[in-house]
Order: C-alpha cells, then structure tokens, then sequence
C-alpha cells in the first residue's frame, strides 16, 4: 500500500477528528493533504499545525482573516467559503476524499471528487439521500469507489466482499434504539435536547445522535443502502439490535446470513474505509462474548418514532421526497438544539412539509438543490410560529 493524501472535508466534526487519530496512528500510510472546517476556526488551526496540510478550507469566510494569520507563514494555502471547499475538493493530488461534512453541504464537494476521478470515503449520508441517483450515477460513469464509513454501511460492504449483489435477499440494518428506546409520546413529548444527546453506545456529533434519537437516522441510512448498493427499497430492513455489536447483516436467497460485529468504535470503519483495500492492523478494544453474554433485538416501534416510517414511505416514493425530508429535518434538528421546537414537534413539521414541496418523480440536480431550498424556508416559516 503506498502512502495515500488524504482530504478531510468537515475535519473539525466527530468523523474528521477520529479519522486524524486513524491517520496520526498509520502516519507511515497517511498523510492530510487538505482539511476542511465550517466555523471551528480554532480547531481547524490547531489541526493544520499538528498534520501540515497543503491547504485548508474555513467555510465561514468571516473566520478567514483568523486562520490566515497563524497559517499563512507557515506554508499552508488558506482558502474560505463553500465554493472554496467544492474546488479543493477537485485537486489532482489527493488519493482520497473523506466525506465527512455535515448535511445538504456535503454534496457539491462529494460531486466535484467524484468528477475529478477520486475515491470517497463516504460520511455523509446525506448525500446519497438528497441525490443517490445523481452520485451513484456519476461514480459509476467515471469509475469512481465510494466506500462507506458509516458503521452499518461499512460493516454490509464488508460482508458483500466476494459476494454477487444477485443473491443477496436482502439487507438489515442494525440500530441501537438511541436513548428513548421503548418509551411511549406521553415520555418524549416532555424530552430536552440534554437527555436526547445521551447516546448510548456511540460518539457522535450533536446532529446524528438527536437523528438517532428520533430513529430519522436510521430511515436515512435505509435511503442510503438502496443508492450504495442498489437495492430495491423492499430489500432493506431495520431491527433494533440495543448493544451495538452487530453493526448490520446480509442475507442470501440461500437463506444464509453474514453479520460484521465488534464493538461500536466509529474509528474502526472509518480505518476501513481509508485504508481499503487493505485491512490495517490497530490497538482499538476487542470484542469478548465472555463480557457479552446475549445479544437480543426487536422491531423498531414506527408508530412511536415516526420519523423512521416517514424515511420509508420516501425510500419508496422516490423522486425528490428523501430531498425535501432531509431539508427539513436538518432544520427541524437545528431548531431543537436551540431549544425552539419540542421533541415531537420535529416529526410534526416534517410530515407537514413533506406535503407542502410538490413532489418531482425524476428531478435534476438543479431540481433537488430548489426541493431542498423550499424544504427549508417552510421549514423556518412553521418552526418560527411555534410556541413551547
């Protein structure tokens, strides 16, 4: 294996700050060649002096000036603004992209790898939920890996290796329940954003455990299985799995079944993902049955969790739905963390807008960028009028 130049779109966020401990532990396999960060100034900084990048991208421009500063004299290229990230994203010597920006943004430089020619280390689920056709289509057209660094996509990649997506039956996606698991409306509707951020397995950013929470992200990891390895939206499945150790399972029209297991360590996929083909040797903690003596599961309560069957029903409508219901649940989220919108409320808002953006059955990509921007001004408009 030859040593890769890595670029870590969203650096500063859970995925990009694990993924440089993977690279600081393989620094003979890895080096950053770009690094890119929405508003953490400070720590995209403090990042760039420890690994030396070529360049670095601070997507809030009123940060430039401050990272300039510090890093300008110190070799590093400082570029600012979301069209900054979509360039850089582009350049011919990076060996891969780690997608790890958070949301709709993650789209335009996720694009702009893919055209270039350069494997993505995908983070950013939104991405093949927003516009799955799109992206798989172009992957394929320039022959272009996508490997999956979400622990449930990670460990079914894993377990298709060798395998002929013809015999697979189907796919199930494991999750944990989040916090709420088996509590009733009459608990959750009393919920604050402190008790939703308890996750109890993994470490993740604020946005994707209060996703987890509501069981939304599960239903967009479902949108995603269907894109990554194109798969009828009636092959994909969910069952709640609470301790985390199957990360997801296959299963063969033999009736066979393969399963990835260990313990839930978001470092452990995104190694994967970096250093494929090749499986890298690592220090992380080890799975023991003797410490695990049952692993149990259920079925996911969709009527509680709502969000979870509205992914779903737009898994199976198709066009634009998954893109207008991730628009607004990345509002109705943003919202709650700012303590504007109850727990409940989410699922109520997003069911509303899924109605209100008229539906497109094959839209373009300048078609999904104004079903997302309709999305959110809805979004806005009824998270505004909300009184809690």
């Amino acid at each position: 294996m030859s040593k890769k130049n890595i670029a870590i779109l969203g650096s500063t966020g859970s995925i990009g700050i694990q993924a440089l401990e993977v690279i600081a532990a393989h620094s003979d396999k890895f080096s950053v060649e770009v690094l890119t960060a929405g508003q953490n100034a400070d720590l995209l900084i403090e990042q760039a002096l420890l690994f030396r990048p070529n360049a670095v991208v601070i997507a809030d421009e009123t940060k430039y000036e401050k990272v300039k500063e510090v890093l300008f004299d110190k070799g590093i290229k400082v570029f600012a603004g979301a069209k900054a990230m979509v360039e850089v994203a582009a350049w011919d010597t990076i060996d891969m992209v780690l997608a790890a920006v958070m949301g709709f943004a993650g789209l335009a430089p996720t694009l702009a790898a893919i055209e270039q020619g350069t494997p993505v280390a995908l983070a950013n689920k939104e991405t093949l939920v927003v516009a799955g056709d799109i992206v798989m289509a172009a992957a394929a057209r320039k022959n272009v890996p996508i490997i999956p660094v979400d622990s449930e996509h990670s460990a079914i990649f894993q377990c298709l290796m060798g395998e002929s997506l013809s015999k697979v039956e189907k796919v199930i996606l494991t999750a944990s329940g989040g916090p709420f698991l088996g509590k009733k409306p009459n608990f959750l509707i009393n919920v604050k954003k402190d008790h939703a951020l308890q996750h109890p397995n993994w470490r993740m950013g604020a946005k994707i455990t209060i996703d987890c929470a509501t069981l939304m992200n599960k239903g967009l990891e479902m949108i995603e299985a269907r894109w990554l390895f194109n798969l009828a939206p009636e092959k994909i499945e969910v069952v709640v799995h609470p301790q985390s150790i199957i990360h997801s399972m296959v299963q063969f029209v033999d009736g066979s079944m393969k399963a990835q297991m260990g313990v839930p360590d978001m470092k452990v996929p995104i190694q994967f993902a970096l250093g494929y083909p090749e499986r890298l040797s690592n220090d992380f903690a080890r799975f023991s049955f003797r410490n695990n003596p049952s692993l149990t599961f259920e079925q996911p309560d969709t009527k509680t969790f709502r969000n979870l069957a509205i992914a779903i029903e737009a898994m199976h409508k198709g066009g634009n739905a998954a893109c207008v219901m991730n628009a607004a649940n990345e509002e109705v989220v943003h919202a709650f963390l700012k303590n504007r919108i109850g727990f409940l409320q989410m699922t109520e808002v997003i069911e509303e807008i899924m109605v209100k953006v008229p539906f497109i059955e094959k839209p373009t990509l300048h078609n999904y960028y104004e079903s997302d921007q309709a999305a959110r001004e809805y979004a806005n408009a009824m998270i505004n009028a909300i009184v809690i």
